[in-house]
């Protein structure tokens, strides 16, 4: 076959057709777009699946009491410089009180507002500001987050935390205010699955804690709901009592959670019975938990109803 004549074909089919798409006078040259310039935001901060202040749904939680309570306390304005290695360095007035907690050698809640902490002491204003956050997302298990990018901001931010902390929590005169916070960040750390060495960790740090203070209600909320959603189902009891004794609302959703896992539904039944007369603006969501559980529908308080 002689195929010189369909090159040459090919060829003149190729120019006429570059040839036809040449602009004329008539035709318009199209003007690129301006380029929109990109502007990045933070993502706005999800609503809280549990309540701030699991001690009383209706009052705020302790970290906005103690925001107020920073703002009407006295300031005392100090001056620092803004690099310490330089003493020509630019001067920065601190003059807004932070929350300021002891490292070692308390045993009982210390937290004072100042501008600045001093030796043997920490500034954990961030921390509690995290920790206020974090609690609404994950103080129990399963976690509820809207997506896994938020999760994971708050997982990388956690981690940062617990390498502040527990070196702190592991002296052995370690304060007061350490523990609790060390003890709600391993607890957290393990509902977020970053690794099987939080949960006996948060379980270590609050026994420490309740040798201090043994009928503290926040300790012996967060010791019996952890070995309770830790699988200590019968050990969680006496500390869910004081809890619920001491009239930590959340402590009755733990309780028959426990029971709930312990399979004894009378017993969670009646637990959410007595809940819904103590708080009887929670007869609404109670009646449904209840009737959820009659009719095995559900395994877990923290489950989100379908």
């Amino acid at each position: 076959m002689n195929l010189k004549p369909l090159i040459a074909l090919g060829m003149g089919t190729c120019l006429i057709t570059a040839c036809s798409n040449l602009p004329t006078k008539q035709d318009k040259v199209q003007q690129p777009k301006p380029v929109e310039p990109i502007v990045f935001t933070e993502p706005a901060i999800t609503a809280p699946f549990y309540a701030l202040n699991p001690s009383n749904y209706s009052q705020p939680p302790e970290f906005e009491v103690n925001l107020l309570n920073a703002e009407n306390a006295p300031v005392t304005k100090f001056q620092i410089s803004s690099d310490p290695s330089n003493p020509d360095s630019e001067k920065i007035i601190l003059e807004k009180n932070r929350f300021i907690i002891p490292l070692t050698d308390s045993k009982e809640k210390a937290l004072k507002f100042a501008v600045l902490a001093q030796d043997n002491e920490l500034d954990v204003t961030e921390i509690d500001d995290f920790f206020n956050l974090l609690e609404g997302k994950a103080r129990h298990y399963p976690v509820r987050f809207n997506s896994n990018r938020e999760r994971d901001g708050y997982t990388d931010r956690l981690k940062t935390i617990i390498t502040t902390l527990d070196p702190l929590a592991l002296k052995s005169n370690a304060s007061y205010d350490v523990l609790i916070r060390a003890a709600k960040a391993s607890s957290m750390a393990r509902n977020l699955d970053m690794g099987e060495i939080y949960g006996p960790k948060a379980l270590s740090y609050a026994k420490r804690l309740l040798a201090m203070q043994p009928k503290d209600p926040t300790i012996n909320f967060w010791l019996g709901f952890g070995l309770s959603e830790g699988g200590a189902f019968k050990e969680a009891i006496p500390y869910l009592k004081v809890a619920m004794d001491a009239g930590v609302q959340e402590a009755h959703l733990s309780m028959a959670n426990n029971y709930i896992y312990m399979e004894q539904k009378k017993n969670a039944i009646t637990t959410l019975k007595n809940y819904k007369i103590k708080f009887p603006s929670e007869a609404e969501i109670t009646d449904q938990l209840i009737q959820e559980i009659e009719s095995g529908k559900r395994y877990n308080v923290w489950q989100i109803s379908k």
